[in-house]
């Protein structure tokens, strides 16, 4: 797509803040693996999941090196936190619709009725496999220079509990759209918990009158239903998104645990 419409392209780089000497590198970092699967032939590289596996291991190494030259007097506890803030799934999806990577996204057909363009964990799996991308165009300099730039008021503000600034109640949003348009409010539901006790992952499905809007992930039971709350917003501001009320009897018959009788 972006390799037959050079302008379209050139105004992607432009945000982005590189001009790629290899353009199949930004094709590939937007392809999904819905896509590659449904349109083989027109995908010889693949999807964009290995750019996005080195796009993050990239962020983690750029943003330990900015955390600490920033804040040389802080504890490795203290910077781990705000590093895991930073390249938090809501963070780098937020990075990606600054640069409106999901209007370029690729992909398939069942992601497209579902809102992909707007799902949170797409969203920032195509965040990483840009930096991935910029990575293998231009080396560790140019990769490091971007980020670096795209986090620079992240970094700056990042308070001692490892928050980033800008940080939103997206649930409180979500409530209010809700009440605001005459129905009920939202029901958080907890679809999984998994890894060890300190890397802990939980997934939380955010659901209205019976009808799944989103689904997030988080390392406590909070952050992953403000994650949700945030891509249900998202959501419901895309034009494409059709919220499928079967998905959400599908998450009452995985026997999901309301948010509130979970613990914190």
């Amino acid at each position: 797509m972006l390799d037959g419409l050079p302008t379209q392209r050139q105004d992607l780089e432009a945000r982005i803040g590189w001009r790629f000497r290899e353009p199949a590198l930004l094709r590939r970092a937007l392809v999904h693996s819905s896509f590659a699967h449904e349109h083989p032939g027109s995908v010889p590289d693949g999807d964009n999941e290995q750019l996005e596996f080195l796009g993050d291991a990239v962020l983690a190494l750029v943003i330990a090196e900015g955390l600490i030259a920033r804040y040389p007097t802080r504890t490795e506890g203290e910077l781990s936190k705000a590093r895991s803030a930073l390249c938090s799934g809501p963070s780098l999806a937020a990075k990606a619709r600054d640069l409106a990577l999901g209007d370029a996204l690729l992909l398939g057909r069942g992601e497209l009725k579902t809102g992909g363009r707007a799902k949170e964990n797409l969203l920032a799996d195509a965040y990483e496999a840009v930096v991935g991308a910029v990575f293998r165009d231009g080396g560790l300099e140019a990769a490091r220079a971007l980020v670096l730039r795209h986090f620079a008021r992240d970094i700056e503000g990042i308070g001692h509990d490892g928050a980033p600034p800008g940080m939103r109640d997206h649930k409180s949003r979500l409530q209010e759209r809700l009440q605001r348009e005459g129905g009920e409010g939202p029901r958080y539901e907890i679809l999984s918990e998994e890894g060890p006790p300190h890397e802990r992952r939980f997934r939380v499905a955010v659901l209205h009158g019976g009808t799944l809007l989103a689904e997030g992930e988080g390392s406590s039971k909070k952050a992953a239903a403000q994650s949700a709350a945030r891509t249900a917003l998202a959501n419901l501001e895309a034009a494409d998104f059709h919220p499928d009320p079967a998905a959400g009897e599908a998450v009452r018959a995985h026997g999901a645990r309301p948010v509130a009788e979970a613990g914190p």
